[in-house]
């Protein structure tokens, strides 16, 4: 980068911390609570805020108070607050809206659930709701719904145009059906609250309008990001589609004191402003003496990136070039094991005898410098045993970028599961739980060490003669100190396994790798590839193929016959669990997601219950082991062949309790 630009940038990035700091000091005084002139309402707090007096800063949901009462607003619509209860999120809420195509007995009012304005930061549930299936009204569907819902004394509307509606007049019974009719959606509508005879005047069962309420309460949940910002005494809000924690202090401001400690923050940036000017100034002007010396640590347009000629670098040994070239017969296309992205890996053998691979980084440019020096800083820190150990890279002398890694023979899972070499019968499911299981154990010492790796893939994951697994490939792995949440960073990752959330927020945690892992576990079940374009268009990504049979309750259509699941109970139990798991795993919104901690523990427990004695499976294995490469034997192994979810995949996939049925912004 030219040192005037990152100068430039560098004072930008000042100022705008500094105006940002003035500014969140100006709206974070805010109110421990507001009443409403009605005498019935208790008083408001926290997540609500009055539009009259507060700033919007102040909270998620806005209050104008009446002379009667009050008017929330809910994303663009406002509604009518006819109760607010002493329990600080619950609130009586009349919606006009709906109330005129009740009472109009308008197909509208039963077409769909209510959404929430601010996922992000809240959900709201209504107290009292009744559950409706909404079916397409297809004669090659209607004979298939009738006969469904008709054995079960459910109640059938059909007079809309495009849909039938069933429903039971029952406004205990939450539960779904698991094997609803594909055709068929879950509407969830308020209902008039019967708290003895007399509300039961008017109420008749065959008349879906009679029983809708336009008048009902509402329960305000917090997200978990919001509720612990909160707590810690923070205002929650979005910034560009993620959740945000600003500064925030209680109370009526000193005027003078908040003066003064803008003044000495003014000091404190314009000082660090300097200090840090002078610090870069002179790093470049060593900078430009160093770029002079040939011997340099430098790039050019017609030289490869070297680093320093030690003995160690960041703790490994550095190779010469000429050895390595020596050790992969001058890279031998024949001793290719593999490639990616970034290089190609060769098979290679040392002078003292130790097997290895090479790693051979396609390009000689800065990005790939960074990425090299980048995986060499990460697996020195690292010691493992399911990881895989670096024992070296190149030299000054180097021409090109290599690593050496310790040689794993037996390819990678991707290979075993739907490569070339695949042969699903010999990688039994006992082998594949125990994988699974090494696995997560990396990824929680990586996380346990500040670090995500960023592309979890079944061809990162290899195997060595027995079976276990060893994570390799960290070029795209990232630092994450413990003080911050999430690293903002352009997305970078394998189609079929990047987390959805960080493709559009930008922003990477921890529960990325929880969901590429996922992506993994969902391989292990079924033996199909990540992203497949000989699919349906439905079904390219694995994800939205493995997601819709798990949420059909079609299991068997998405596990590998070959595991034996139709035959074995207990293989039947353990995959149904891990396929569970893995739901939750793919989870959009990262907090709805399980920690890899948590994830190891539900694999170890699933393990345990299912009592399958993996050294079993490996001795079958024994006899079609791949032997490793030497000198006299002229085979190569090719590795380039080679909110918690729902409680049962079985059963119902939505929660018991109260569902967060919420309000549709139209």
């Amino acid at each position: 980068m030219n040192p005037v630009i990152f100068f430039a940038s560098l004072l930008s990035c000042l100022l705008y911390v500094h105006s940002t700091r003035d500014h969140n000091i100006s709206m974070s005084i805010c109110p421990e609570s507001f009443s409403c002139p009605n005498p019935n309402f208790a008083s408001f707090k926290y997540p609500f805020y009055n539009n009259a007096t507060d700033d919007k800063q102040c909270g998620l949901i806005q209050v104008n108070c009446t002379l009667n009462g009050g008017i929330i607003q809910l994303g663009r619509d406002s509604y009518e607050i006819i109760g607010k209860y002493v329990s600080e999120s619950v609130v009586s809420i009349r919606n006009l809206t709906f109330e005129r195509l009740v009472n109009n007995s308008s197909c509208g009012a039963l077409m769909d659930n209510f959404t929430s304005p601010s996922p992000l930061l809240y959900s709201i549930s209504i107290v009292s709701f009744i559950t409706l299936y909404k079916c397409t009204n297809n004669t090659n569907y209607t004979a298939q719904t009738d006969a469904y819902f008709g054995g079960s004394n459910y109640h059938r509307y059909n007079t809309c145009k495009n849909h039938k509606f069933y429903y039971k007049y029952s406004i205990s019974d939450t539960t779904v059906p698991s094997d609803l009719p594909p055709t068929c959606q879950v509407i969830r509508l308020p209902v008039k609250l019967v708290r003895g005879p007399e509300d039961n005047k008017g109420i008749n069962e065959t008349d879906i309008f009679s029983f809708l309420s336009p008048r009902f309460s509402i329960y305000f949940h917090l997200s978990p990001s919001c509720h612990k910002c909160h707590q810690e005494g923070g205002q929650c809000n979005t910034l560009r589609e993620h959740v945000q924690c600003l500064d925030a202090k209680k109370g009526t401001p000193n005027i003078n004191q908040e003066k003064t400690g803008r003044k000495l923050t003014r000091i404190l940036i314009l000082a660090g402003s300097a200090f840090i000017l002078m610090l870069f100034l002179v790093i470049f002007i060593i900078w430009c003496l160093y770029k002079r010396n040939p011997i340099s640590y430098c790039t050019s347009k017609n030289k490869s990136p070297i680093i320093e000629d030690q003995v160690f670098f960041f703790g490994v040994s550095v190779f010469s070039y000429k050895d390595l070239e020596d050790a992969t017969r001058n890279f031998d296309p024949a001793l290719e094991l593999g490639n990616g992205g970034f290089g190609v890996v060769y098979y290679g053998k040392l002078q003292d005898g130790r097997e290895v691979a090479v790693k051979r980084l396609y390009e000689h440019n800065y990005k790939r410098l960074q990425q090299f020096m980048n995986e060499v800083q990460i697996l020195t820190r690292l010691r493992h045993p399911n990881l895989v150990v670096l024992y070296g890279c190149t030299s000054r002398q180097s021409h090109e970028l290599l690593l050496v890694y310790e040689y794993i023979s037996n390819g990678t899972l991707a290979d075993h599961i739907h490569g070339e070499q695949a042969n699903s019968s010999l990688l039994a499911w006992p082998l594949r739980m125990n994988i699974a299981i090494q696995t997560a154990r990396s990824l929680v010492y990586l996380h346990a060490s500040e670090i995500i790796h960023r592309d979890v893939k079944t061809s990162n994951i290899l195997l060595d003669h027995n079976f276990s697994a060893k994570v390799a490939d960290f070029g795209l792995s990232r630092l994450l100190p413990n003080d911050v949440t999430h690293v903002s960073t352009a997305p970078q990752g394998t189609p079929g396994y990047l987390d959805p959330q960080y493709h559009h927020h930008y922003q990477l945690t921890e529960k990325s790798d929880v969901y590429s892992f996922g992506v993994v576990l969902i391989e292990l079940i079924s033996s199909m590839v990540a992203v497949d374009l000989s699919r349906t268009q439905d079904d390219i990504s694995l994800v939205n193929l493995a997601l819709n049979r798990i949420q059909r309750c079609a299991l068997d259509q998405l596990i590998d016959p070959v595991l034996g699941s139709d035959s074995d109970p207990e293989v039947m139990r353990m995959v149904t669990s891990v396929a569970e798991l893995a739901f939750r795993c793919l989870q959009f919104y990262s907090e709805m997601r399980p920690t890899m901690n948590e994830v190891l523990d539900v694999l170890v427990d699933i393990q345990s219950q299912g009592r399958i004695d993996v050294d079993d499976s490996i001795r079958e294995l024994e006899e079609v082991k791949t032997p490793p490469l030497s000198e006299n034997n002229d085979k190569t192994v090719v590795l380039k062949d080679f909110l918690p979810s729902p409680v049962s995949i079985t059963g119902e996939w939505h929660s018991n309790s109260t569902v967060s049925t919420t309000l549709n912004v139209r």
